[in-house]
């Protein structure tokens, strides 16, 4: 059987030792995709190391993140609910975007858009680590267009390949909004959730899915997140805010020249 890409599906076999392992990894990469926005910079190498070809490591790893976002979600839906009325456009966005990036994934050519990824990551994590100065000229302003067509965009690459996706999302979210780094860590995993989990939707009626693979990591990228936003909470803004946008440099750079 193969799917939309022409890969055979299932063709990777994967050990009992392996299943347990990426349990280990999706957990770590829940915290750290909370935490940072990086949880493919675990996930998907661990996919690899598991025997996955790259375009099968790449959806299935879609598809076990969605256990960060509902993990996140599950200790911290008030926070969600409580930004009122714009997050359901916010989610709107997120879901389009989505949808629309699975599916570049599954007519484009192979590589067709890595090239510009790392110059992407680089950005959001200079936006982040200039996010003061930038919200200083906008005079403290939000600015809920910018947003809106930042987070479509975003969202897009996320169901596209993903990596460094929750950083641009929280570099646009601290940038665009007035939100505190607390709520838009809470609102990064959110939204990045539901790009995560159209797209995932679509890889799994046409994607090559590895489903052992996916349901181990999902299961502990659930455990992952849900340990996420408590321990944002005991981190300093600004060295949370700089942490994060280092670690985005790193991945750029890893990007770039892996």
């Amino acid at each position: 059987m193969r799917d939309l890409t022409g890969q055979a599906v299932g063709s990777a076999l994967v050990s009992v030792l392996d299943l347990l392992l990426l349990v280990v990894a999706g957990f770590f990469a829940g915290v750290v995709g909370f935490v940072t926005g990086l949880a493919s910079l675990v996930s998907y190498p661990a996919l690899l190391a598991a025997g996955l070809p790259p375009v099968a490591a790449n959806v299935t790893n879609t598809v076990a993140m969605v256990g960060v976002g509902v993990g996140a979600l599950s200790n911290s839906a008030r926070e969600v609910v409580d930004t009122g009325p714009r997050v359901w456009r916010w989610t709107a966005y997120a879901a389009v975007g989505g949808a629309l990036g699975a599916w570049v994934l599954l007519v484009a050519p192979a590589g067709s858009f890595e090239a510009v990824v790392p110059y992407l990551v680089a950005l959001a994590s200079l936006a982040l680590l200039l996010q003061p100065r930038i919200r200083a000229l906008a005079h403290g302003r939000d600015l809920p267009r910018t947003f809106a067509a930042a987070l479509f965009l975003v969202a897009v690459y996320g169901g596209y390949f993903g990596a460094g996706a929750g950083v641009m999302i929280l570099a646009v979210t601290l940038v665009c909004t007035s939100e505190s780094i607390w709520r838009a860590s809470i609102l990064k995993s959110y939204l990045l959730g539901i790009a995560n989990l159209v797209a995932a939707i679509g890889f799994a009626v046409f994607g090559p899915v590895h489903w052992p693979a996916a349901l181990a990591m999902a299961i502990g990228a659930f455990a992952g997140g849900w340990c996420g936003p408590p321990l944002v909470a005991r981190i300093p803004p600004t060295v949370l805010r700089v942490g994060v946008a280092t670690a985005g440099f790193g991945l750029a750079a890893w990007l770039a020249f892996a």
